[in-house]
């Protein structure tokens, strides 16, 4: 049985993040992926937004942790040359109604330590997008883009460096944490056993379903799931705007926004469908609500101009009606496993907050 200090379970841009921190800290690492490449699930089927922080409540872990992760990815981002632009998103409001709503997030990012949004006329956000239709806007300059692939190959690059190994085609089919160490089964075409010392579950989708299989760990630290799968549109050629757009939120989430590629390509979305399994299919018919949705700060959207692009599927720790849930890293302290961090409900911001989590797996690890 091969011994191994810490198993990574994941390769998406957290895991990857949480690789590269430990094996900064001299930590021996191993990262187990499933399938046959990095980021292949929710890391690479987002809107690549780096987010500013105004979304989330005061205090929440996406809060606090997506304010100081943006930061650190900046920088990160800059000193490793990955791709990525500060363009700076509007939140706009369509309606006099949605006034409240506007002041009300306006006021949560302050809360948060974004005290950089300015509030603008209709004129002001229209000057600054001449195809833009709103009443009222905050402008958040912190938001930006950054190139998801670039930044995971980076994220890989640094964690091998430093000794980090991945494994691809390395599904883990069971775990037992009864034995004080972790004995992890991993199948594939090259099956073996390890034991581990520490193991982080950064398994996205399947983080879930996973931390069930661990044999030491009771399941009722182990919350529900839901799958709330999102489609894009892209339209061909250039919409006439240089930066991102978002609607006020709704009951399923931010609406669909207008965000841009670091080539300047407009796509729309996501929308939210509650599906019970993962299929990333882009039905073209959902492109009708998309119309309306758009039309509402764009209203010179073309006729049959969105082109279905991809989905992605989030995973969320509340339901259909339900309020957002926030992140949960779950140490030692709260489900008695020496050794263990599970990670669930990490979805948006955690491409923005993928170094700042990764600092807080770091912590929790070096108290075990």
């Amino acid at each position: 049985m091969d011994q191994i200090e810490c198993v990574v379970i994941g390769a998406g841009v957290v895991g990857l993040a949480v690789a590269r921190a430990l094996a900064e800290r001299g930590r021996e690492v191993l990262v187990l992926e499933a399938t046959q490449a990095i980021g292949t699930g929710t890391s690479s089927r987002n809107s690549e937004v780096i987010h500013a922080g105004l979304y989330y409540p005061r205090g929440s872990l996406k809060a606090t942790l997506c304010v100081r992760g943006r930061e650190m990815l900046y920088e990160y981002c800059a000193e490793r040359g990955v791709p990525h632009r500060r363009c700076g998103k509007l939140l706009v409001a369509t309606a006099r109604n949605q006034l409240p709503q506007l002041t009300a997030l306006a006021t949560r990012g302050k809360e948060n330590g974004v005290l950089d949004l300015m509030r603008l006329t209709g004129e002001e956000a229209q000057a600054l997008e001449p195809a833009l239709e709103c009443v009222e806007a905050v402008f958040s300059p912190q938001t930006g883009i950054v190139d998801s692939h670039q930044l995971l190959l980076a994220l890989q690059g640094d964690a091998e460096r430093n000794g980090a190994v991945c494994a691809f085609h390395a599904p883990v089919e069971s775990i037992d944490a009864s034995g004080g160490r972790f004995v992890v089964q991993v199948g594939g075409s090259s099956p073996s056993v390890l034991s581990a010392a520490t193991l982080v579950n950064s398994a996205g989708l399947h983080a879930n379903a996973l931390a069930r299989k661990i044999r030491g760990l009771d399941a009722r630290h182990v919350p529900p799931l839901y799958f709330a799968r999102g489609c894009y549109f892209s339209i061909s050629g250039r919409a006439p705007f240089s930066r991102l757009i978002y609607p006020m939120p709704n009951e399923a989430g931010l609406g669909v926004h207008l965000t841009l590629d670091l080539g300047g390509q407009a796509r729309f979305g996501p929308d939210v469908e509650w599906v019970q399994s993962i299929n990333y299919d882009v039905d073209p018919r959902r492109a009708e609500s998309f119309y309306s949705a758009i039309r509402e700060y764009w209203p010179a959207l073309p006729d049959d101009a969105l082109q279905p692009a991809y989905a992605g599927i989030r995973p969320k720790l509340s339901g259909p009606g339900e309020p957002a849930a926030d992140f949960v890293i779950q140490g030692p302290s709260a489900h008695g496993v020496r050794g263990l961090v599970n990670l669930f409900g990490i979805e948006s911001p955690g491409l923005t907050a993928c170094l700042a989590i990764a600092a807080r797996v770091c912590e929790i690890v070096a108290r075990t």
